[in-house]
C-alpha cells in the first residue's frame, strides 16, 4: 500500500490541480488526487500507487462526488492492471469502499469488462490493462461530456419554470468540478446561470457535519466569480419563509427506479421546505447516476459514517461530552412526489415517476455492466 502528497506552490482559486488525473512517472503509474480533505487552505495532490491506497482516498472523502468516484473507480481498476495486482480483487475492494454513490460501481465494472474482454480476445495482460485504461479515460470524457449538457438542460428548466431570469438558488454540499469530469452537476448550472447573467445569487448551505459547502462550493464560487452568501444548514427555513429562493438545485448520489433521490444527509429537509413554500426542488445527475436495479428509496444503502465527525470539529477539537454516541447518516432519501424536475444529460424528468425514470434509461447510452 503506497500513497504520498505532493504539496504545490500556494494556488489562486480555483484550485489549478484536476480534480483527478492519471500519470505515468518513471517509477510506474500512478492516480493522482486533489486532496479534498485539505481544501480551501491548501491545495495538495495526494498520489496513489496502488488500490488500498485509492480506497483510503474514498472512504476519506479525500476523493468524492458521484461521477468523479465512478471515475476513480475505472482509474483504479487501470491501475491495478498497469501495475499486476489482482484486478478481481481490486475491482472488488474498490466497489465496496462506499455502498450509496452508485457510479462507483458503474465505473470499476466498465473499466474491469473491457479488461476481461481483452483477455477473453487473447490480449497480453499488458494490452489489458491499456482496454481498461482506455474505458476509464472514455468516462472521463463522456462524464466531461454530460456535465455541459446537463447545464444546458438545467438553465433552459430553470429559465421555464422561473421566467425573467435573476435566479437566487440554494444548493446544498458540493456539486462543482469536485465531483466531475467537467464543471459538475447542479453546480454546473448555477454557473450557466452565472455565465448567462441570470443568477443573482447561490445560497449555500455549508453541509454538516464535514462542511463541503463552506469549504468546496464556496471555493468553487469563489473562484468563478459568482454572488453567493453561506448559511448554516438550519438557517435555510428561514430564507424559505422571507421568501429568498427561487428554486433548489442539487445532486444525487443514487436514484432508484421509482425516481427516490439519495443525496448528502440534509437535502431531504431542503424538498419538505421547498414543497411547503412551493419552490422548485432540482436534481441534477448523469444517467450513471440512475439504478434501475434499486427499485424505491427504501432499497438504497445508506452510508453510516464514525460518529467523530459529529463529535469533533476539524482539528480533533471536541464539542460533545466524552463518550456521547452521534448518529452520522452520510445521506438520506428524497422521495419522488417532493421532486420536480431531473435533469440529466439526456434532458429533464418532469413529472418524477417510475414510467419516466424508464424511459430515461432506455433512451441512455449507457448500458448495464455486470
Amino acid at each position: 500500500m503506497a500513497d504520498q502528497y505532493v504539496q504545490t506552490p500556494d494556488g489562486d482559486v480555483p484550485a489549478a490541480l484536476p480534480s483527478l488525473r492519471w500519470d505515468e512517472p518513471p517509477e510506474g503509474p500512478v492516480l493522482a488526487l486533489l486532496d479534498q480533505t485539505r481544501l480551501p487552505s491548501e491545495e495538495v495532490e495526494l498520489v496513489c500507487t496502488d488500490v488500498p491506497a485509492l480506497v483510503r482516498a474514498i472512504q476519506t472523502l479525500a476523493v468524492r462526488g458521484a461521477p468523479l468516484l465512478g471515475i476513480a473507480g475505472a482509474y483504479g481498476v487501470a491501475l491495478a492492471a498497469a501495475r499486476g495486482y489482482d484486478v478481481a480483487e481490486a475491482a472488488s475492494l474498490l466497489e465496496g469502499a462506499r455502498p450509496t454513490a452508485v457510479n462507483l460501481g458503474y465505473g470499476v465494472r466498465r473499466a474491469a469488462a473491457a479488461y476481461r474482454e481483452a483477455l477473453g480476445k487473447g490480449a497480453s495482460e499488458q494490452e489489458a490493462a491499456a482496454a481498461a485504461l482506455t474505458a476509464a479515460r472514455e468516462l472521463h470524457r463522456e462524464d466531461a461530456e454530460a456535465s455541459t449538457r446537463m447545464a444546458g438542460h438545467g438553465l433552459a428548466l430553470l429559465d421555464e419554470l422561473l421566467p425573467g431570469g435573476s435566479h437566487r438558488l440554494l444548493t446544498h454540499c458540493n456539486t462543482g468540478r469536485l465531483v466531475s469530469g467537467g464543471e459538475g452537476t447542479a453546480f454546473a448550472v448555477a454557473l450557466a446561470a452565472h455565465r448567462a447573467g441570470r443568477l443573482r445569487k447561490l445560497w449555500v448551505d455549508e453541509t454538516r457535519p464535514l462542511l463541503q459547502g463552506a469549504r468546496l462550493t464556496a471555493y468553487e464560487a469563489a473562484g468563478s466569480g459568482m454572488a453567493y452568501t453561506l448559511l448554516t444548514d438550519n438557517a435555510a427555513g428561514s430564507l424559505f419563509a422571507a421568501g429568498e429562493v427561487d428554486a433548489v438545485v442539487i445532486g444525487a448520489d443514487r436514484i432508484a427506479a421509482d425516481g427516490s433521490v439519495a443525496n448528502k444527509v440534509g437535502s431531504y429537509p431542503l424538498a419538505v421546505l421547498a414543497k411547503y413554500h412551493h419552490v422548485p426542488f432540482i436534481v441534477v445527475a448523469p444517467t450513471t447516476t440512475v439504478d434501475p436495479q434499486t427499485a424505491n428509496g427504501a432499497s438504497i444503502v445508506v452510508e453510516q459514517r464514525p460518529g467523530l465527525e459529529v463529535t469533533e470539529v476539524r482539528g480533533g477539537m471536541s464539542v460533545a461530552p466524552l463518550g456521547t454516541r452521534a448518529y452520522n447518516p452520510a445521506f438520506d432519501v428524497t422521495p419522488p412526489e417532493l421532486v420536480t424536475a431531473i435533469v440529466t444529460e439526456e434532458g429533464a424528468i418532469s413529472p418524477v415517476t417510475g414510467d419516466g425514470i424508464a424511459e430515461l434509461c432506455a433512451r441512455s447510452r449507457q448500458v448495464t455492466i455486470s
